[in-house]
């Protein structure tokens, strides 16, 4: 059964349970099964075993920031070689996913969902139990598997720092 948390993180005014223990810097990531349209499995780290991946976990990709985050990293994909993968993980149903994707040209970054186990919200800390949806965070996992870069954002509404997510990719590539 994993932990939950309900003294830290606030939406809006009130404290929610956060699901699963933080990652830090240093961990083995954790493998998580998360599907994509047509509800078929996939298992984003093995898939991607030998390359630096980014994991951005986000709301909803109906949401003004989530749009712009991942619309964002998806213009960054496009800039970066095959060796770095980004994903977005929502828990959205994958057909809205693919909907959302479709209508805002997103092809480079794969979006996945956690909406059948939230197998990655528990394994990565980020599990708002009361809304079943993730608490913005990203994350980068070397080449090796360990993770190089945790950063959970203190508050839904706050952005990523895009920049340094970059840069820290591209130094984990080696």
């Amino acid at each position: 059964m994993p932990t939950e948390r309900k003294d830290f993180y606030k939406l809006n005014d009130n404290f929610v349970t956060i699901v699963g223990d933080d990652v830090k810097v240093g961990d083995m990531a954790p493998e998580f099964t998360s599907v994509i349209p047509g509800w078929a499995t996939v298992k984003p780290l093995e898939e991607s075993r030998g390359k630096v991946i980014i994991l951005s976990a986000v709301p909803s990709l109906d949401t003004d920031v989530c749009d712009r985050e991942t619309r964002r990293f998806n213009e960054e994909a496009s800039k970066l070689g095959e060796d770095i993968v980004i994903y977005t993980i929502s828990c959205d149903f994958p057909m809205a996913q693919k909907r959302w994707c479709g209508a805002a040209g997103v092809e480079r970054v794969k979006v996945v969902s956690d909406v059948v186990n939230a197998e990655f919200g528990e394994k990565y800390g980020t599990l708002i139990k009361e809304r079943r949806y993730l608490r913005r965070s990203v994350f980068i996992v070397g080449r090796d598997g360990r993770l190089t870069y945790v950063n959970y954002l203190p508050q839904l509404g706050m952005e990523p720092d895009y920049d340094e997510v970059i840069a820290e990719a591209k130094k984990a590539l080696g």
